[in-house]
């Protein structure tokens, strides 16, 4: 059995005081909760259906969720896709995979699903705790596009997952360079937004909503008159009612117009 030190687990304790298990298997979610228990966890929903499991995060608005990949009446991944697209306060909740398919497609169907962490069962109470730390005390940057809604996909943790991203060279140099990758990540969504407008009108508000304050934020930190000026014109849509195709597409074009060359070639989502 591992120990963690008091000062971990006071920081981690606002996730873990409210956790969400979805497992079909009794005794392997039991085993999960007596491990949380030792590190703080207080209340407790375990659940084998995915509707009751929706029904019951809506209620105990949970700061941290567990979920098997599959079950009878269980899948996994949609229950994350239908989390992350709800209006739920914990839509943004930290999910962690607990499953003992880790196949290379299940890994990048719960990175690519919004899953946060991937743990291969079985696992050791220490392998959990650090997944754990990874949710709770390493927040990853949310992107909120119509084709992917979750935590950015670069940083996804399974323990075996090597793919793109996942490399210290990929991180940008600077601030500089930061901001720039913020900037073109999204213009990418905007425009992706705008053409995938008609395949799920709700989120594709959603999404250009974030941007638009995504891009307001960037504005004013470099003081970029141009971009805070086409970011108030959206903004001004978005707030009198404007949630259709027609009416945002001219102040999203305003703002695409003031993308990098070549940013508009790759779609987010």
């Amino acid at each position: 059995m591992f120990t963690a030190d008091t000062k971990t687990l006071s920081r981690i304790e606002p996730a873990v005081r409210r956790v969400l298990i979805a497992d079909p298997t009794l005794a392997s979610a039991r085993m999960l909760q007596d491990i949380l228990k030792s590190i703080g966890s207080r209340e407790f929903i375990i659940e084998a259906d995915e509707h009751r499991a929706l029904d019951h995060a809506r209620e105990l608005e949970p700061g941290l969720i567990f979920t098997e990949r599959s079950g009878p009446r269980l899948d996994g991944e949609q229950l994350a896709r239908k989390i992350r697209r709800s209006n739920m306060s914990c839509r943004d909740a930290p999910i962690i995979m607990v499953t003992a398919d880790a196949t290379a497609s299940s890994i990048k169907g719960a990175r690519d699903a919004g899953i946060h962490e991937f743990l291969r069962k079985p696992f050791t109470s220490a392998d959990l705790f650090r997944r754990v730390q990874n949710v709770a005390l390493k927040p990853r940057d949310w992107i909120e596009a119509v084709g992917y809604v979750g935590p950015d996909r670069r940083r996804f943790n399974s323990g075996e997952y090597a793919g793109p991203q996942k490399r210290k060279a990929d991180k940008p140099a600077n601030a500089a360079e930061a901001s720039l990758a913020v900037k073109d990540q999204a213009m990418r969504i905007l425009a992706a937004s705008i053409a995938q407008f008609d395949s799920d009108p709700v989120q594709a508000v959603r999404a250009i909503s974030q941007q638009a304050v995504t891009l307001k934020g960037l504005a004013l930190k470099s003081a970029d008159a141009r971009l805070a000026t086409a970011v108030g014109g959206l903004e001004g849509i978005l707030a009198s009612g404007g949630t259709d195709k027609a009416r945002l597409a001219s102040p999203v074009a305003a703002l695409l117009s003031l993308a990098d060359t070549g940013t508009l070639v790759q779609r987010a989502g």
